[in-house]
C-alpha cells in the first residue's frame, strides 16, 4: 500500500491523521503497551513486532495494527525503520 492509499483507509475507519516515526538500525523495545490503538504503514526498514510469542516482519508497504493496550515487543531491521502512525484513542 502506498502512502495516499494509507492516509484515505485511515480517514475511512476515523483514525486521526497519522505522524512519521523513525526508529534506530538494530534497536528494540521490550514488552510494553501503548494507550491507544495504533495503525500504521511501513514507509522504509522493517520492524519485528512479537505479539502473544509469535513474532511477524513488515517492511515497505505493509500496514500493522495494535489494539489498545496490546502487549508487544519491536525490534527493528539493520536499516531502522520509518512508518506512518495513526493513534486512536480508546472510548472507555
Amino acid at each position: 500500500m502506498n502512502r495516499e492509499e494509507f492516509i484515505q483507509l485511515l480517514k475511512r475507519e476515523a483514525y486521526p491523521d497519522p505522524v512519521e516515526v523513525q526508529r534506530e538500525p538494530n534497536g528494540h523495545l521490550d514488552l510494553h503497551t501503548h494507550p491507544f490503538e495504533v495503525k500504521a504503514l511501513v514507509l522504509s526498514g522493517s520492524i519485528d513486532l512479537v505479539i502473544d510469542h509469535q513474532s511477524q516482519t513488515f517492511g515497505p508497504g505493509d500496514i500493522f495494527h495494535l489494539s489498545y493496550e496490546e502487549l508487544h515487543a519491536e525490534s527493528y531491521g539493520l536499516q531502522g525503520v520509518k512508518y506512518l502512525a495513526a493513534r486512536k484513542q480508546s472510548v472507555i
